[in-house]
């Protein structure tokens, strides 16, 4: 990446390009769901160390895609929210069926 990035909308298709592989999102979206559940947990009073198995999870599958799967650096070091917030609106927009155009708008191979 050549520069700065300065906005989210800038960050967006920047983000999608990172996640190009189907097996790096498909680990994104594992390690979402896990973090949902955990949250669910630890607000549920299931014990404290639920909330320490949210990052965890969150970061364990997303890493592990980017290091194993897609070979980059993980936006995060560098966007740390705004990889944050994309992580959960690619994930919605895959659950509910509408992330395809935004993969083809940033220029995400089909």
């Amino acid at each position: 990446m050549a520069g700065t990035i300065t906005s989210y909308r800038d960050f967006w298709p920047f983000y999608l390009r990172e996640h190009a592989k189907p097996w790096t999102r498909g680990m994104h979206y594992v390690g979402t769901v896990l973090t949902l559940w955990f949250l669910l947990l630890a607000l549920g009073g299931a014990g404290w160390w639920w909330w320490l198995a949210i990052p965890v999870a969150g970061y364990g599958f997303a890493w592990a895609a980017h290091f194993g799967v897609e070979h980059n650096r993980p936006a995060t070091f560098t966007y740390p929210l705004w990889s944050l917030m994309s992580d959960y609106r690619m994930f919605f927009l895959w659950f509910a069926g509408k992330l395809d155009p935004h993969l083809q708008r940033a220029g995400v191979p089909a």
